[in-house]
This record gives C-alpha cells, sequence and structure tokens, in this order.
C-alpha cells in the first residue's frame, strides 16, 4: 500500500481558547468574592446579587462557546458583550456612590474576557470595536471620569488591539507554516522519485544510446532516442516537475528492495546484486534487517566487501535504503572509474551509528565535477547517495584527489535508522 507523507498542522490560537476560558471562570469567581466581602457598601445589594447570580450561570452554561473558534460565533459575542456592559452599567444602581468614588464594577475584571473573545475570534479590528463599547459603557458608569478610570480605559482599549493584532499575526505565520510543510513533504517526494527514476529507467537509457552507438546501423539510431529520452527525463526530473502523487520506494513496502540478489555478475567483475525488487526470504515487514546481507550480493572479482562478524542489524527501510546508497556508489564506479577499477566496501558497526564505506582506485574526481553534473541534471550523487542518506538523517561524504582514487564514507545514525 502507497504511503504518504502527511503534513501535521498545529493550531497557534487553540491554547488562547483554553486560556479564555480559564480566565472567564476566575474572574467571575472573583467578582462574586469581591461583592461577598464588600456588600455592605452596596445600598442595593439584591441588584448586585441578581446581576451576579445570572453571571455565574452565564460563564457555566457558555463555557463550550469559548472552547474553540468554531463554537464562539457572531451571535454569542454580541450577547456576552451585552452582558459584561449591562453589568458595569448596573453598577451604579446597586452602588450609589459608584458614580463619585473609583472602584470597581459589578462584572470587575470579567468584562475584559468578552473583549478578548472579540479579539481571538475576529482579530484587532473586532477587539477595538468590543473594547469601544465597554469603554463608553465605563465612562457613563462613572458620570465623572477620574484619571484613573480614563487610564484604565484606555489600557483595555490598547490591550485589546494588541491581542488582536497578535492573532492575526499567528494566523498568518500557521498559514505560511503549514504551506511551507506542505511544500517540504512535496519535495521530498519528488527527490525519493526521482531517485527510483535515476536507479532505473535513466541507467537502462543510458546503456541502450552506449550500446546502441557501439553496435551501429538501425541500433545506433535507437541508441540516438534513447539518448535524448534520457536527456529529457534529466530535465523533467532536475526541473522539479516530477508528480508527487505516489511515494513509489514505499509501493515495495512489506516486500521491495530495489535490486534482487541473483547472484549474477554485472560482467565487469561487480555484483549485480539485488537488481530487481526481491525481499529477503524470511524477514518481515518490521523485523531488523542485517544490512550484511543486502551488501553481499554487491561482491565480485573486483569487489571486495569487508563485513563485521555480528549482524549489523537496521531497520528494513533503513537498511533498503543504505544498500541502495551503496549501489549507486558502485553504479559510479562502474561508469566513471573504468571497467578495470577495483572497489572495497567496508561496513562498521558502532554503538551509535552504522558507517559504510566505499572507496575505489580510480581516477578520482576532477574539481568541479559534481557540481557540473548536477547542473546538467545528472543527480546520481546528489539523490541516489545524499538524498538517501538525509532521508535517514544520516549524511554522505564524499573525498576524491585526482588520480588518487574516490571514497563515499556513509553515516546513519542507528536511532533514526532503527524507528
Amino acid at each position: 500500500m502507497v504511503k504518504r507523507e502527511r503534513v501535521v498542522r498545529m493550531s497557534v490560537e487553540q491554547p488562547l481558547w483554553r486560556a479564555l476560558t480559564g480566565y472567564r471562570v476566575l474572574t467571575a469567581v472573583y467578582a462574586i468574592l469581591l461583592f461577598v466581602f464588600e456588600r455592605g457598601k452596596f445600598e442595593r445589594p439584591w441588584v448586585a446579587i441578581a446581576f451576579l447570580a445570572f453571571l455565574a450561570v452565564w460563564t457555566a452554561a457558555t463555557l463550550p462557546r469559548v472552547a474553540n473558534a468554531a463554537s464562539c460565533t457572531k451571535r454569542f459575542l454580541v450577547a456576552d458583550l451585552t452582558v459584561a456592559v449591562v453589568g458595569i452599567l448596573l453598577t451604579p444602581l446597586a452602588d450609589e456612590q459608584a458614580q463619585h468614588v473609583d472602584g470597581p464594577t459589578l462584572p470587575t475584571i470579567w468584562a475584559a474576557g468578552s473583549v478578548l473573545a472579540f479579539a481571538i475570534k475576529g482579530g484587532w479590528r473586532w477587539a477595538a470595536l468590543a473594547s469601544t463599547f465597554v469603554a463608553v459603557a465605563n465612562l457613563v458608569e462613572r458620570a465623572h471620569p477620574s484619571r484613573d478610570t480614563l487610564h484604565n480605559v484606555l489600557l483595555v482599549w490598547i490591550a485589546s488591539i494588541a491581542i488582536g493584532y497578535i492573532v492575526e499575526v499567528a494566523r498568518a505565520s500557521e498559514r505560511v507554516l503549514a504551506h511551507a510543510l506542505e511544500i517540504e513533504a512535496a519535495t521530498r517526494e519528488r527527490e525519493r522519485l526521482a531517485r527510483d527514476i535515476h536507479d532505473s529507467v535513466l541507467q537502462v537509457l543510458a546503456m541502450v544510446q552506449r550500446r546502441g552507438t557501439a553496435l551501429g546501423g538501425e541500433a545506433a539510431e535507437l541508441g540516438r532516442m534513447a539518448g535524448e529520452q534520457e536527456i529529457a527525463l534529466r530535465t523533467l526530473v532536475s526541473s522539479g516537475l516530477v508528480p508527487t502523487a505516489r511515494a513509489s520506494h514505499d509501493a515495495l513496502a512489506g516486500g521491495g528492495f530495489l535490486r534482487t540478489d541473483d547472484g549474477q555478475d554485472d560482467g565487469h567483475g561487480r555484483g549485480a546484486g539485488l537488481r530487481k525488487g526481491r525481499a529477503a526470504p524470511d524477514a518481515g515487514p518490521q523485523a531488523p534487517c542485517d544490512l550484511r546481507t543486502l551488501l553481499a550480493p554487491y561482491t565480485g572479482s573486483k569487489v571486495t566487501f569487508a563485513e563485521p562478524g555480528a549482524p549489523v542489524l537496521l531497520a528494513p527501510a533503513a537498511a533498503r535504503e543504505l544498500a541502495a546508497a551503496v549501489g549507486a556508489a558502485l553504479d559510479n564506479v562502474g561508469r566513471h572509474a573504468g571497467t578495470d577499477a577495483r572497489a572495497w566496501i567496508l561496513v562498521e558497526d558502532d554503538p551509535d551509528e552504522v558507517v559504510v564505506t566505499v572507496r575505489d582506485d580510480g581516477p578520482g574526481i576532477p574539481e568541479g565535477r559534481l557540481a557540473q553534473a548536477e547542473g546538467e541534471g545528472r543527480l546520481g550523487v546528489s539523490l541516489s547517495i545524499r538524498g538517501r542518506l538525509r532521508d535517514l538523517g544520516g549524511t554522505a561524504e564524499l573525498i576524491s584527489v585526482p588520480g588518487q582514487g574516490t571514497e563515499v564514507e556513509l553515516r546513519v545514525p542507528r536511532g533514526k535508522a532503527e524507528r
């Protein structure tokens, strides 16, 4: 079954809704306790009792409404703001001295929760509208507002607008991040598919071109056509136009190696190794895989394999990708170092990582040749080797000295490769 990379979206505003829920509960309890301790100053305490009783019921009943943005509708916001404004305006009716002496209103700081709900739901413009209503209600309730009253009103107005603006910025950042993650997932999918294309189709087309040119006649024309298709396909891969709807390497999950163990030599002394996609017979889909069994078929008269005495166990997917990267390195030896070049594979099983080194005694790679090849669409090292190791959380280092051969060192952290 084909697997796809999933982009997990995280809501940056959901914690704000949870904080608002707690704020409403705590401020409602604070308003009630404040009345209990100062009830003696109220000329009409029954007004305060009636409003605070309604406030407690309203706060408890509307907790689901402030649980998330979908539940917090415009109708609820208007009703909630109305409760806050009415509570502020009822303060002089319960306490006649409220218009002359600075003191808390009946809803106290609970009213700010209504403004915050507007800010989280609709951003700074909604917050400015709601805080304006609350500010006007406070100024009317005071009749002769003092400097402290004006200061508090201005503070709520500015703070609510700032919070609304921060929410808008957070939402925009969340959208940008989600889009970036989708692009990254699509790019990784494209690179995986490009690696498979490089390991199969492109190499076959290149071989047809070489053989056709060597044979001449009608075969030469066939080779020329294959060369044209190879160039077109390399351009398609390198330009990023490869479709990303499938993860082709995952299609082999549960039974697919990129190369089959047929025990055949490729004619140049290098084992053909795991060429077509057959799984090891007794390996379960999740059972650890011995990397040595995947690398052994690459040995031949000109390839020497040095392995540890104990099994080198990795997760099946990681072992397949590492073996495929080794195969790509050996393919490069065959194509660029010549048929007489010898190669050595060395496996080191360290406690923290697995290191595989592929070395040859060829002429080496001239400086700048890799960058030039990548610019021409030849992505063997970039995708088939480095791309695979990057997906495993590892690294691929290529060391080449002209006239002294090439060494490719593949490192895979054991912690990541075992997952």
